[in-house]
């Protein structure tokens, strides 16, 4: 009879405790809903703080809508003033040589610098940003590429030979995107180079000065009213010269000062690439780009009797 007794009690003490717990279950998800919503809180303002940030150092971010690789340039609204950064650039291509400048030509708008380059000749992003289009029109551009940076600018760089980079890839100032060629609608082989703001083509030579391999200044401040006025005297003081001809040492970056140090530039680590020709060997491809046989077979995993095509990239450098 007593066991019964307390059989009972434990079990009434046991139910009671079950039924305590989901109680206590409510009671602490109560008091954790405000906490919950108050680090989310923290999480959403500090999430809202690092993109304020990210668009700060980030211009681009604030002149276009969206980023697409649909067109290749597709005009947005233009600011009357735009503040672009310059600092921590790369000259697109060693070239000091203009052949062509931004304005009208042949009763055409030219959009772009024309910069005298030899087929396979290293071409580089100009800024760091995200590469955009990465397309072959034929009747056009040829082979190009088109970069959006985070200083604002978006720049082209057309009739290329090959084409290093992909679309939506990251890039800094200086990587290589590219080959010079003469694909497209060309004359001869050169590098077609556009800047542009918010869809509106703008003189390069008002930023670049390729014979100097400079920029000009760190900063340059577009300004819709002076604009026409500083294009034509950017063209004037770093546009084509005379008649454009050139030597292939103006071409490979070379100033009369420099011309010991361009002898040892093959062991200065860069990427180079030579494009094969018809008729062309190892041994004459080595000859002309100053390097041995066993170098050009070294870097591309080849024998010395390998039989060249034309059109096909070595890397020599």
């Amino acid at each position: 009879m007593e066991f019964g007794k307390n059989f009972r009690r434990v079990s009434i003490v046991v139910l009671l405790a079950l039924a305590s717990v989901p109680v206590m279950g409510q009671d602490l998800l109560a008091r954790q809903a405000p906490v919950d919503r108050k680090m989310k809180a923290v999480d959403t303002l500090v999430t809202n703080q690092l993109k304020m940030i990210e668009e700060k150092g980030n211009p681009a971010s604030e002149l276009y809508g969206e980023f697409s690789n649909a067109y290749v340039h597709k005009t947005t609204t233009m600011p009357d003033r735009y503040k672009i950064d310059l600092r921590h650039f790369c000259m697109p291509t060693v070239s000091r040589v203009v052949t062509s400048n931004f304005g009208s030509r042949w009763g055409r708008k030219h959009n772009a610098l024309d910069i005298k380059v030899y087929i396979g000749d290293t071409i580089r992003a100009a800024f760091s940003g995200k590469v955009r289009i990465v397309r072959n029109e034929p009747r056009g551009y040829g082979r190009y590429i088109v970069i959006r940076h985070y200083n604002g600018l978006e720049t082209v760089y057309g009739h290329l030979s090959k084409q290093i980079v992909k679309e939506n890839q990251e890039v800094k100032a200086g990587d290589v995107i590219g080959l010079g060629g003469n694909t497209g609608r060309s004359t001869g082989s050169h590098l077609h180079f556009e800047t542009r703001l918010c869809g509106v083509a703008l003189n390069p030579a008002l930023m670049f000065d390729f014979r100097n391999q400079d920029v000009t200044g760190d900063f340059y401040e577009y300004n819709k009213a002076t604009y026409a006025r500083e294009s034509a005297e950017a063209t004037r003081l770093r546009g084509k010269v005379g008649n454009g001809s050139y030597t292939r040492e103006q071409v490979q970056g070379v100033s009369p000062v420099k011309k010991e140090q361009a002898k040892n530039s093959s062991t200065s680590g860069e990427k180079l690439y030579h494009k094969v020709k018809y008729g062309e060997t190892l041994s004459s491809i080595a000859k002309k780009r100053g390097v041995t046989v066993e170098q050009i077979c070294r870097l591309n995993g080849y024998k010395k009797n390998k039989v060249l095509t034309p059109g096909q990239i070595l890397r020599y450098s």
